[in-house]
């Protein structure tokens, strides 16, 4: 699975008109499910959101979790996050796992980060979504859980 996570002030997801989801602070974040990645990745993935710490303390260095300062999530899934750009100009998505595995996967990330007592508000999975958001710092990590990748 690969998340990328920017800290926020505030977030939302709309769909045409209506919006779907909406945060204060706390973490916006865009996870793609890969054709490998199981029920363990995802739950290992949640927690590791959710104990990250990128946000900071009274000294105003990164020592505070999402879970210490009461932020929210705002969870989108992005299966372009396994977009491969390798050769010619059209990215290929082979990488990404259909629907039907990655729903399942991405609701039980979701889940796991509401266990860490983490309210989540969610996208909607497959929809074509405008995101809004307000980056604090800005602040962005990228999370692989791939073995070697960048922030894994």
């Amino acid at each position: 699975m690969r998340a990328l996570l920017q800290r926020v002030s505030r977030a939302q997801v709309r769909i045409g008109d209506e919006i779907v989801g909406s945060i204060g602070p706390g973490l916006l974040i865009f996870v793609g499910v890969g054709l490998e990645d199981d029920a363990a990745t995802a739950e290992a993935l949640g927690r590791r959101v959710t104990e990250l710490r990128i946000f900071a303390d009274d000294d105003g260095r990164t020592n505070r979790s999402l879970v210490d300062v009461g932020g929210a999530a705002l969870v989108v899934s992005q299966f372009t996050l396994f977009a491969d750009t390798r050769r010619g100009r059209r990215p290929g998505f082979t990488e990404a796992a259909p629907p039907s595995v990655a729903i399942p996967l991405y609701e039980r990330f979701c889940r796991a980060v509401e266990a860490a007592g983490v309210p989540v508000a969610r996208g909607r999975f497959g929809a074509e979504m405008a995101v809004e958001l307000v980056n604090d710092g800005p602040f962005t990590i990228w999370l692989d859980t791939d073995e070697g990748k960048a922030g894994g």
